[in-house]
């Protein structure tokens, strides 16, 4: 996701749940329940969202496989339904993420079950045994838990007027709010495919993941909340147009249904519903025979914008490139992932939140005209990086935004030019050597204390400049290859920084855990000064570079270019004098591409390897140069 002006904001004092399920006070492993008990809970109070999870919480062992989500709104009340199918792998219990809201009822494979609901979890037994009744879902290979469940959604669905006035209801889910209106695994490591049947007042469209399995049809009388909305009418209210059908007009606060349905698993963070009055307006089509799930029977999926009516004079512009920059990532990562791609203007909380196949993005900076293309190419590229290929664990979340980051730039660069990219590059050099973040390293086994914090420049800024110093150091050829290599490994699946390392080892033949280490699991950046001169015979250029980071960060180990302005004179090889460290032998270098030594260019240039804190060089030269200059095509993240 891009940061937005609610990006930071954080809720009240952390409360803790106080235990709301009605089970026995003899309740324990000995003396369980009977499932056959009828059993609610009272919708408990708030709680803070981007809470941590406990060391070991999700390393448990059932996998929710699917989620067959009913949803009835209100206003701001909502009447749902969760069914989940459940590997239980034998499993005696299944712990969910709930919070804020009121339980029905709990059922597994049909049977009312009891179950404990305290401390954000909504606790299920899967296996139970009493004097009359033996019960074991435990050993089976799924099961199905449907739990009923009602309220007023704290946070993760929000339910409000837009900003033209207009109703409008959304999910929100990052980092783990899915758990405010969704029982379920809250954590990136387990993933499921989903359905969505949503009633929503007339007038309203809804947009979901994957792709739309049924037409609207009128709510049932006898669906999920009845076929009336409560407290929230159609987008505009009053008599009816004059040309309006005068025979059984349906009742202002009627519902229709929406069906909607994913055929392959996300990530619970990016699974979500919106609905409002939108207008829809395909963009064109993409991805074609490059995209395994599309529906359609050319092949292609549909990119699209939903936008609210006033809007979509803006929406046209800023979004016009969205298939080509899908057209450009699936040629350079691999397949598109989704059935679809729908820009989606929301109530998100964040400039742009990459939700599988249904990209949410603040509704302000829609409205105000202030979305930049560069958030549109940032999220779409989510859709590889964090919605198919997905973080395993919350503090390695520069796998997602540090990839979206700097594969949002590459498009420009192949659309734009190289300038185009450099300059988005350079502003996210300053951002982050500006930033309070630099003394942690991307990867901290400390975690934070809030989910929230992790949105900062090292999982964005730093993030993307390790994969660029990455390809600088390997290469245009190997670096994009080892990309598709890591994609196609991990596609649909998880993935943590060590995953990733593999395969640029695999690919690349070479070991790189010098690089993940001081980059990836170490904090801060080279800060570099350097000094030079020419030899008394003008046959030599004697550079000392000098490392001046704080004695804390690492003594940094990378290539550097180093070019030689207004000489016309062939260089030879260079030498290396720092603490005894050899360079070998030095290459000019382009931006991606090694030329030759001696190669006749505008300025001259040679490449060499830093690996000491003060590291001089020694240039044979015919001519003394007019000026040195350090990295310059701006390979090499540093202050």
């Amino acid at each position: 996701m891009r940061l937005g002006p609610r990006s930071r904001r954080r809720f009240g004092p952390r409360l803790r749940l106080v235990l709301a399920a009605f089970v026995p006070a003899a309740c324990g492993p000995a003396s369980a329940p009977s499932p056959s008990a009828a059993q609610s809970a009272p919708e408990p109070p708030p709680v803070e969202a981007g809470v941590p999870a406990e060391p070991g919480e999700y390393e448990i062992a059932p996998d929710v496989i699917h989620y067959e989500i009913e949803l009835a709104l209100g206003a701001p009340e909502i009447e749902a339904r969760a069914t989940l199918s459940v590997r239980p792998n034998g499993a005696d219990e299944l712990p969910l993420d709930l919070v804020g809201l009121g339980v029905r009822s709990v059922h597994v494979d049909g049977v009312p079950s009891a179950f404990a609901y305290a401390d954000g979890k909504l606790t299920v037994p899967l296996d139970w045994s009493g004097d009359n009744d033996a019960l074991d879902f435990a050993g089976l290979d799924s099961v199905h838990v449907a739990v009923a469940y009602h309220g007023t959604p704290d946070d993760g669905l929000i339910i409000r007027p837009n900003v033209h006035g207009s109703p409008t209801a959304f999910v929100d889910n990052w980092p783990n709010r899915a758990r405010f209106w969704l029982p379920s695994v809250d954590h990136p490591s387990d993933k499921a495919t989903a359905s969505f049947t949503v009633h929503a007042p007339n007038g309203w469209q809804v947009i979901a993941n994957g792709a739309q399995v049924a037409a609207p049809a009128p709510t049932a009388p006898d669906a999920l909340g009845g076929a009336t909305t409560r407290g929230v009418g159609p987008p505009t209210a009053g008599a009816p147009a004059d040309d309006a059908p005068a025979e059984d007009p349906a009742p202002p606060n009627a519902k229709t249904t929406w069906r909607w349905a994913t055929t392959v698993p996300h990530p619970t963070y990016t699974l979500v519903a919106g609905a409002a009055d939108f207008a829809v307006e395909s963009l064109g089509r993409a991805a074609c025979g490059d995209a395994p799930v599309a529906p359609a029977p050319d092949g292609c999926i549909d990119v699209s914008y939903w936008v609210y009516p006033q809007d979509t004079a803006f929406a046209r512009q800023v979004f016009r490139r969205a298939p080509e920059m899908v057209d450009y990532f699936t040629a350079v990562i691999g397949p598109y992932p989704f059935e679809k791609l729908a820009n989606v203007q929301s109530a998100t909380r964040f400039g742009g939140m990459e939700n599988s196949s249904a990209i949410f993005y603040s509704e302000e900076a829609i409205a105000s005209g202030r979305l930049g293309e560069g958030t549109v190419s940032h999220e779409i590229a989510h859709q590889w990086f964090g919605d198919s290929a997905t973080e395993g664990e919350w503090n390695h979340l520069w796998l997602s935004e540090g990839f979206a980051t700097y594969f949002g730039a590459l498009f420009f660069e192949a659309a734009d030019g190289t300038e185009s990219f450099r300059a988005r590059m350079e502003r996210s050099r300053q951002g982050y050597v500006e930033s309070d973040d630099v003394g942690r390293p991307i990867v901290d086994p400390a975690g934070p204390d809030n989910l929230f914090d992790l949105l900062n420049r090292n999982n964005y800024a730093k993030g993307a400049w390790v994969l660029h110093m990455l390809r600088g150091l390997l290469g245009d050829e190997t670096f994009f290859r080892a990309i598709r290599s890591y994609y196609a490994q991990h596609v649909y699946g998880i993935a943590l920084t060590a995953d990733l390392q593999r395969v640029f080892e695999e690919d690349s033949g070479r070991s790189l855990d010098w690089f993940f280490e001081q980059w990836v699991r170490q904090p801060g950046h080279p800060v570099l000064e350097h000094e030079w001169e020419a030899s008394e015979d003008g046959t030599e250029v004697i550079l000392t570079v000098v490392q001046t980071q704080s004695p804390e960060w690492p003594t940094f180990r990378f290539p550097l270019e180093v070019e030689f302005a207004g000489s016309t004179a062939s260089l030879g090889s260079a030498t290396a004098a720092g603490h005894g460290t050899a360079a070998g032998s030095a290459t000019a270098a382009g931006h991606g591409t090694a030329a030759g030594p001696g190669t006749v260019a505008a300025a001259r240039r040679e490449r060499v390897e830093v690996r000491e804190r003060t590291h001089t060089f020694r240039f044979p030269v015919e001519a003394p140069p007019e000026a040195v200059v350090l990295d310059p095509d701006g390979w090499l993240l540093k202050g």
